[in-house]
């Protein structure tokens, strides 16, 4: 007994904390897959390596650095990237996307964590190093970010906020023990956390645009950069984690090249003629209509549709409750119910779509047919009254039109809704109790959401209302939403099985105010912010699945958007030298998985 009770006395007194080390971490529950797994189940294991790929994506870049201010509208894609992979830098841990949030070992091979996630502990695998041979050390984890503290964008400049200390732990770990700020969720952001070389980096110049190919610990080197047109990579012979069950399967190419175009159409004729090999699509008619051109009739160029199991996020028409016409809730359930959805999706859409009711929409964290249970209705307290019986009881559906544009009924109840906003029809205009109109102007940035504004203008205008479209540049569209310097916009909130620290960007009270925040509705509301509290604090599945859904309803009851429409699927022109596995994770297809069947 006394040799169990002595090391525990002993750790306790040296202000330590004993922990296992965890090959994985997960949000809520454990990782699925054991600690002597071979690889992700949704990979295909014995693919060769070989072959190219080209992508090609519309916009322009002046900097290899996509950690700092100056990149963010000007990306390196591929350095760093959600979609094609970190080819360059790599994260301290690899996320499975078969899972809602879990982690596994990649540049930290193990982890070390309490109960109360209090602190996280990496400790780097001992093979890792950077791409000029030089191993990869705790220095360079606590180099970087310091880093990033003081010369990187947000988020990577605030992650040093929650941490209390940040110290090296024997030889190749480091220890982050958190202060008050950090929640349940913040040690695994740590662990998707890049790590940049040390010696590799010279600090005074690291926020400045620059083109020159940088160290990095990533499968891929920077072949060559063709500034503002592509960017091509070479496979790393040499890369230190190939055969490491995270990444096995993955990486599959030899040279990987990024094109860059001004316009999407220009991008789509690449395509066609070959240039380009991967052409994601998320337009209904463009899929429906515009794949009758040689390579496809003879096989060169096929089409795939996967199915995640994804909830469907919420893409909507934004109100800016900073605006005071937007300021009253009844006001801006009024204007929601003015939008003839069914009209839209049958004349621009060929009914492509569906109506979304919800921000977790095909999932169980959908408020939407799911009335409110005890755990919930605890949970919410008295927040519960400023909820709307129909959605705390599951019963919320927004209105079928008749799909006529001007369906009377729909448009009654849309005028009922704002008279007791305090508007009311006189002489064949919507005004308030000043006889001042209600105005504003919906602010868009492309033809797509032109056409949408338009077909809503359309409906607002028979009950009086003078909405006006102002489409716009990219560069003034980033600068007014930056600033907020609009009446309504069309915005996606993108939705994931584990929401957490992105909803204090969208819809905490702090974020209102702060400029280049996703607080696009410019919500504060107290009741919001302990909701969110509520699911970054949430232990147990149950829990979260009851903050979630709680938060749903309470979004949805204060109409800061209207809802839109989802597809539920992914569409992916491909062309047929491009494989890919027949395992579709949770997370939908995953690029970095395909490869060259040329190659096989």
């Amino acid at each position: 007994m006394l040799r169990i009770v002595v090391p525990l006395v002993l750790s306790l007194l040296c202000g330590t904390v004993a922990a296992e080390p965890l090959h994985g971490i997960a949000m809520h529950g454990e990782p699925a897959l054991p600690a002597d797994y071979k690889h992700f189940p949704y990979v295909n294991p014995d693919v060769k390596k070989g072959g190219k790929i080209t992508y090609g994506v519309v916009g322009t870049f002046d900097s290899l650095n996509p950690f700092i201010l100056k990149s963010m509208r000007t990306t390196a894609r591929g350095m760093w990237d959600p979609d094609y992979g970190n080819l360059v830098y790599e994260s301290l841990m690899q996320r499975s996307r078969d899972e809602p949030f879990t982690l596994y070992g990649l540049l930290a091979e193990t982890v070390e964590w309490d109960d109360d996630r209090s602190f996280i502990q990496f400790n780097l695998n001992p093979k890792a190093k950077w791409a000029d041979g030089q191993p990869l050390t705790p220095e360079d984890v606590m180099f970087t970010f310091e880093l990033m503290r003081d010369k990187g964008r947000v988020p990577f400049a605030n992650r040093l906020n929650v941490v209390a200390k940040m110290e090296k732990v024997g030889e190749r770990s480091v220890r982050f023990t958190f202060n008050d700020k950090a929640d349940r969720e913040t040690p695994l952001i740590f662990g998707l956390f890049p790590v940049l070389p040390k010696h590799a980096i010279d600090p005074e110049t690291f926020d400045r645009s620059s083109l020159t190919p940088p160290v990095g610990s990533g499968p891929y080197k920077v072949k060559t950069v063709k500034p503002g047109e592509s960017i091509t990579y070479e496979r790393d012979p040499n890369y230190w984690g190939k055969d490491i069950p995270a990444k096995v399967g993955t990486d599959n190419y030899d040279q990987i090249t990024v094109q860059y175009f001004l316009q999407d159409t220009t991008l789509f004729e690449a395509f066609k003629k070959g240039d380009v090999d991967i052409y994601p699509d998320g337009n209904p008619g463009h899929w429906a209509n515009a794949y009758n051109f040689p390579a496809v009739t003879s096989g060169a160029v096929v089409k795939d549709v996967f199915t995640p199991k994804l909830p469907s996020g919420m893409l909507g028409f934004v109100f800016n409750t900073r605006r005071p016409i937007f300021a009253d809730p009844k006001v801006r359930e009024g204007l929601s119910l003015a939008f003839d959805f069914e009209w839209a999706n049958k004349n621009l859409y060929s009914g492509a779509y569906k109506r979304t009711q919800s921000f977790w929409q095909n999932s169980e964290l959908s408020s939407f047919g799911v009335p409110a249970n005890a755990a919930e209705l605890a949970l919410l307290g008295p927040i519960k009254d400023k909820i709307a019986p129909e959605i705390l009881d599951g019963t919320y559906k927004l209105p079928v039109t008749d799909g006529s544009g001007r369906d009377r009924n729909v448009l009654k109840q849309a005028v009922e809704q704002l008279k007791q906003g305090g508007y009311t029809i006189q002489g064949g205009k919507m005004l308030d109790a000043s006889g001042r109109q209600l105005a504003f102007e919906i602010m868009t940035q492309n033809a797509d959401q032109e056409k949408l504004a338009v077909a809503y203008q359309r409906s607002l205008q028979t009950i009086g209302i003078a909405a006006s479209i102002r489409t716009v540049d990219d560069s003034q569209y980033q600068s007014r939403t930056n600033s907020f310097d609009f009446d309504m916009i069309m915005k996606s909130y993108t939705s994931s099985l584990s929401p957490g620290n992105e909803q204090l960007g969208r819809w905490s009270s702090a974020a209102k105010t702060r400029e280049g925040s996703d607080s696009f509705a410019g919500a504060a509301d107290p009741d919001l912010d302990a909701l969110i509290d509520h699911l970054l604090r949430a232990r147990s599945a149950e829990d979260f699945t009851a903050a979630v859904r709680s938060y749903d309803r309470l979004l949805l009851s204060s109409h800061y958007v209207l809802p839109l429409y989802h597809m539920g699927q992914q569409w992916v022109a491909r062309s047929k030298r491009i494989g890919h596995p027949d395992t579709v994770p949770l997370y939908g297809y995953q690029l970095p998985l395909w490869w060259d069947t040329s190659a096989q």
